[in-house]
Order: structure tokens, then sequence, then C-alpha cells
């Protein structure tokens, strides 16, 4: 009997159920509720996920601090699902900064209420039992940089020589380098596939003058009324004839054609642009015969620097504040006389005095001599070299690559030495307003504005005597961006020396070449003032300027001038300096050889690179 009741197992499989009962409904307690709450956590991080991206992009768009965290929290709660908004707490860490990217943290805790595990664990604990759980959640991510660089490239007489350390050009090693650039930044930016124009070039050649492209005559920047203060200061409109009147109606304003004289053109107004058009040559045959009146010379596309302080920012041209406008360059044809430098038409005064020939207005409507046309940076396009500025192009796509690299492939060395215009056009190739309006918005975070400037040389403004011409009225100069160092009243110094340690005082010292290197110094480091603000960051545009000196000789006074310029002027790398000091790191200046320039570039495009953060 004793063994058939160890053997009777019928009752064992309830008391097996009960003991087992427990950790059964435990068991299907926490997966319910596992599952319910890994369901929420997603949910949570899929939101979080949304949202650091969406808020990004509104930042980009220049939302406040405030509204960009206003807009985290509406747009997280909208991706939440079915979890509720109430039982989410959401933390929102912004950049500190407007450049140079910055990082979005999200951080969420999610209080969840499980549904089966509070009675399973009174049933299984005889202490005070807590409901809720809370879960913890991150997304961050980063805005991802974008970039517009400005080649500005010195296209000087000088660049024409061998490269130090190189037996090639300095031209055909810049240019090499300078593509290098280009292709490396345009292969690390075609991994941003969700940003719009994430690398843009403009390329800014330079030497005695800026091109801007002779297609922008007719732009509403370009003083296409002849309202500007330096618009007519080398004309005398006095001197027209009694039929042929042009007259300033009111004082500031335009100057019109007056009487019979002009037919059709009658009350038309008069600027160097109608000038060009109406300049014409008689053009004959071999023979001299069949004679027919074509014209001689087109603009160019080059302009002069606007008068101080306008030369040296980027202010937005207005009618309403005629200096702001861009004046098209016009060089005067100077007194009939074989040794001026620029004398090119025929002059119809009688007069001997030089500076009257000069100014004398009549001269471009009576004479049509029998000559050719003019050529490139010759006649009335005088320092007028450089071909045309490139604006801010897309480099991602393959067509965009090609566009940069055959503007930096046709530049061509030629003219005189003038950094301080160079930079001034592109600082406004990167600008959201005109003249280009290619760049992004000032305010837009995570976008980087760079200004990449190369010189082979000091800043040159000449004295006529100093190129073997003579000056007979008396301009102190060749005719350039600044117009003449004198103005044609005799007694009053250019723009040049606007605002400058040498003043704007007529006094016979001033007028010297190193004066005027001096003068255009100051004039540069005014420039990178106002683009970058100096070493502290805490006025200026914001650019970063980056400045490489190209085959300087630092045992030369006017290369050692430059050299302490350049390294002036450039701004301070953003990874190899202190952050809390910004006085201190390493400047973006490099003095290269013709040997080394490839070099330099690779390293540029390394610090260029590594401000576009893409995670």
């Amino acid at each position: 009997m004793f063994r058939r009741f160890l053997k009777d197992v019928r009752g064992n499989y309830a008391i097996l159920t009960g003991i087992a009962i427990v950790p059964m409904l435990g068991a299907v307690a926490v997966g319910v509720d596992y599952a319910e709450m890994s369901r929420q956590r997603q949910d949570t991080l899929n939101a979080l996920d949304a949202s650091c991206i969406a808020t990004a992009r509104r930042i980009l768009e220049g939302a406040t601090d405030n509204d960009a965290k206003l807009y985290a929290r509406k747009f997280f709660d909208t991706n939440l699902g079915a979890t509720t908004p109430d039982k989410v707490a959401l933390d929102v860490q912004l950049p500190t900064n407007n450049v140079g990217g910055g990082r979005i943290q999200l951080d969420a805790t999610l209080t969840y209420t499980p549904h089966f595990l509070p009675p399973f664990r009174r049933l299984i604990s005889s202490g005070p039992v807590t409901d809720d759980l809370t879960i913890d959640a991150s997304s961050a991510c980063q805005l991802k940089n974008t970039v517009e660089v400005a080649l500005v490239l010195d296209n000087s007489g000088s660049m024409s020589d061998k490269g130090k350390g190189s037996g090639k050009k300095r031209i055909d090693l810049l240019k090499s380098a300078a593509a290098q650039l280009v292709d490396q930044l345009a292969a690390t930016g075609q991994i941003m596939k969700q940003v719009e124009k994430p690398v843009q070039f403009s390329v800014v050649p330079f030497a005695a003058s800026v091109n801007i492209g002779a297609a922008n005559a007719t732009e509403s920047w370009m003083d296409t009324t002849g309202i500007s203060p330096i618009h007519h200061e080398n004309f005398d409109w006095t001197t027209m004839p009694a039929n042929m009147q042009i007259k300033q109606l009111a004082t500031g304003g335009p100057y019109y054609k007056k009487g019979t004289g002009w037919g059709a053109a009658e009350n038309q107004v008069v600027t160097r642009f109608t000038l060009f058009d109406d300049m014409k040559r008689s053009a004959c045959d071999k023979r001299g015969n069949n004679c027919t009146l074509q014209p001689y010379a087109s603009w160019g596309g080059c302009v002069e620097s606007r008068p101080y302080p306008y030369n040296t920012d980027d202010t937005a041209p207005s009618a309403s504040n005629p200096s702001t406008l861009y004046v098209p360059m016009f060089g005067p044809d100077e007194a009939d006389n074989s040794s001026a430098e620029n004398s090119w038409w025929t002059d119809t005064t009688s007069s001997s005095n030089a500076m009257t020939k000069q100014r004398y207005a009549y001269k471009y409507y009576a004479s049509n001599p029998r000559i050719s046309a003019a050529g490139t940076g010759d006649g009335p396009n005088a320092s007028c070299t450089t071909t045309a500025i490139t604006p801010l192009t897309d480099v991602t796509t393959s067509a965009g690559v090609e566009t940069v690299k055959a503007a930096i492939n046709a530049m061509q060395p030629n003219g005189a030495t003038n950094v301080p215009e160079g930079l001034a056009w592109g600082w406004r190739t990167l600008s959201s307003q005109a003249p280009f309006t290619g760049g992004r918005s000032e305010t837009e975070r995570g976008n980087d504005k760079v200004v990449i400037v190369l010189t082979d040389g000091a800043n040159t403004y000449y004295t006529p005597s100093s190129l073997g011409y003579s000056d007979s009225a008396g301009n102190k100069s060749t005719y350039s961006a600044y117009g003449y160092a004198r103005l044609n009243d005799g007694s009053t110094a250019g723009r040049i020396f606007s605002s400058t340690a040498l003043g704007s005082g007529d006094d016979s010292n001033v007028y010297a070449n190193d004066n005027y290197t001096a003068a255009m110094n100051e004039q540069f480091l005014a420039t990178c003032k106002n683009a970058n603000g100096g070493e502290t960051g805490s006025a200026g545009a914001g650019l970063i300027i980056m400045t490489v000196a190209l085959d300087l000789d630092s045992t030369k006074s006017a290369d050692q001038k430059q050299l302490s310029m350049l390294q002036t002027c450039a701004s301070r790398s953003r990874y190899a300096r202190d952050p809390n000091d910004l006085t201190k790191g390493r400047k973006l200046f490099w003095n290269a050889t013709g040997a080394n320039l490839s070099q330099v570039f690779k390293e540029i495009a390394d610090e260029l690179s590594n401000l576009r953060i893409v995670s």
C-alpha cells in the first residue's frame, strides 16, 4: 500500500501548477509590459531623431534659440505616436555659436506605467512598490557645415615669373594648386546628400583692378545714371559746344544731353557707359575709302574703388546713397604726348595745358580718328586686364567643377597689384546681398564664408615717372581703380589716401610709390577688420580669411611689410587655438614658395574639411 501511495501522481500536476503559476504570471507580466515599454521607448527615439533633424533645419533657416526649442517640443510631441506627450520630459540643448556647425542634443525621460507588473510585484513583495518606471533616451545631430569659398588670386604681371624651387611659372603653379583644392572639397561635399549646395566656390582674379563682368552694366547696383560723386571727376562738360551741352539739372543729379546738336539723343542721361557707346572711330578700307563709323571700345567690366569707407566693406549699393554704387572704369585720354602713359584719342582743343586737354570732354564726340579698335586693357579700359569674376558656383556637380576650374585656367598675368580691391570683391561674392547675391544668409548657422587671398608681391600704384612716362597733367599716378592719385583740380589728393595715415592733403612729398603701397596696405587692413572682426571676432562680418604669400623675400623691406600685412589679416584656426583666448593659436597664413604651393593648398583644404563635420 505504501508503495502504491508513493507511485500515485494524480495530484502532482495541481501542486506543480500552483508552484509554477507565480513565475509564469510574472513572465507574462514582464513580457507584456516589456513589449509595451519597448514600443514607447522606440516611439520616443523615433520622435527624438525626427525632431533633431527638423530643429536643425529650423536653426539653419535662422530661428532664434527660443523658437527652435519650442519647435523641437512641438515636432517631438507630434511624432510620438500612441505615447502620451505629458508622460515625456524633453530637454533641448542647442549649439552655442552660429558658425562652424554645432551639435544639437535632445534628451527625453519617459515615464512608463506598467499594466501587469505592479500587481505581480505586490504579490511577491512585502514592502512598498513604485508603479512607474523611467526610461531615458537621447538623440544628437550635427549641423552639417556648408562652406562658401572665394578664391582671390593675384593675376599681376609678376605671376609670370618662375616660382622659387620650381621650373614653372607662378601662375601655372597657382592654377594647379587651386584646381586641386576645388577637387578635394568637391569630393567631400558630395557626402552631404541632404544639403543644397554644400560647397561653393567663387573666383576673383585681381591685378590693378577687379573685373566684375561687362554683362552687369545694366544692374541696379551699377551707377547707370552717373550720380556717384566720382563718376564725372575726369570730365569737364563745360567744354561742350553751345548746341551740344551736357548739363546737370539738379545738384547731385544726373547729367543730360541738351541742345539741337544732339538730335534724337537730346535729353538722354550722360554716363561713362553712354560715353563708351558714343565714341566712334572712322574705319576705312585699305585705300582710305568707304569709311564708316565703328565702335572704338566697349566697357571691359572693371570698376573703380568706391569712396571710403565703402571701398572697405560690403554696404549694399543704393541710389539713395550714390557713393555706394559701382562706377565703371574709364581711363581718360591724356594729353597728346608720345611720353604720356595713356594717350589714345585725338585732342580737339587749342589749349596747351595738359590737364585742360585731358579733361576736354568734347573730344570724345568731335573726333573720329582713323584708328583701330582699342585692345583689351587699352584706351578707356586701361588697367582692366583680368578675366571677370566667377560668382559662387556649386562644385558638388560636375558642371560646377568644370565652371570653376575653367575660370581658374583662364587667368593670365598682367598689370599691377591691388590686393585691397581683390579682398573686398571676394567678400562681396560671398554676400547674400547685391552685387552678388549667391551667398547664404549671414545669419544662417552651420555655414562658413571663407576668403583665400594669394599674392606674390606688394600692393602697387605707380607714378608715371617710375614707369618711364611724363606727367605733364600732374595726375601724380597712372590711372587705375582709385582713379588718379591727385584729383584733376590739381590740389587735392585722391581716394587712394582716404582715411589713411598719409591723409588727403595735397603734399608733393606724399606722391611716391612707397606711399601708395603704404596707403593701400592700410585700406587692406581696414577691409580685413570689417570682414573678420579682428582677433576677438567681436565685430565684423565673421568671415574666415586665409592668406598666402607666394615667393616673398623677408629680407626685402617691401616684402616684409606685405608679409606682416597678410599675417595680420589672417583669421585664426578654429582647431589650433585656445577657445578661451582667441588671440592665441595658429594663424591661417602661409608663406609659400613655388616648390611647396601645392602642399599649402592641401593644408588649406584640410582646414576647410575640418570645418565641415558630417555625421
